[in-house]
């Protein structure tokens, strides 16, 4: 998990695993942020969206810096509450085709950083293989830093974190009736 500079002969570490978290806004915007921070530095980052519908603004902008692949795993089957079986599994086995994927390029060696937005969200609910996930984990632990966003973090998941920050909800304009606005919320 370290390494020495040889330009600088510091000791740096790879591969922590980061949780966002929580019920509050901006869970997406810090794992973007720190996707476009390792980017700057010249790290190559895997951007993987899950469980959405693959319209948000934020991958407009990603795909344009070089150093950041995005892949979106696109929801096309609505709010997980109002799916239908064959539509989980659907779902499910998209979503890990994508897992399967960043395991792949871990091996590889393609990036140093791999970015699952709503990954928290797609465990909790089944939407993908739990011990391919770990698997994953695993593997990162030595070479990439690893990214997770989501609601309700299982606590298997949270001791395997190096970073874990909470978002949290005070006040949200939802609550006096304003829809999700672009480059805001969308």
């Amino acid at each position: 998990m370290e390494y020495d500079d040889t330009e600088t002969g510091e000791t740096k570490v790879k591969g922590l695993m980061h949780i966002y978290h929580g019920d509050g806004k901006g869970k997406t915007t810090a794992a973007v942020g720190l996707a476009v921070r390792a980017a700057g530095a010249g790290m190559r980052v895997s951007f993987v969206q899950l469980m959405k519908d693959g319209t948000s603004a934020e991958l407009g902008v990603l795909k344009k810096i070089g150093q950041i692949e995005v892949y979106t795993v696109k929801n096309t089957y609505g709010f997980t509450w109002n799916m239908n079986d064959d539509d989980r599994i659907k779902l499910r086995m998209r979503n890990d085709r994508a897992i399967k994927a960043m395991i792949k390029a871990v091996k590889e060696e393609r990036y140093q950083m791999l970015v699952f937005d709503e990954m928290l969200s797609a465990y909790q609910g089944g939407f993908v293989d739990k011990t391919a996930v770990l698997d994953l984990i695993q593997l990162c632990r030595d070479t990439t830093e690893l990214v997770f966003t989501g609601r309700n973090p299982a606590k298997e998941l949270l001791d395997r974190a190096d970073y874990i920050t909470e978002m949290r909800n005070e006040r949200h304009p939802y609550e006096k009736g304003i829809c999700a606005r672009a480059g805001i919320e969308l």
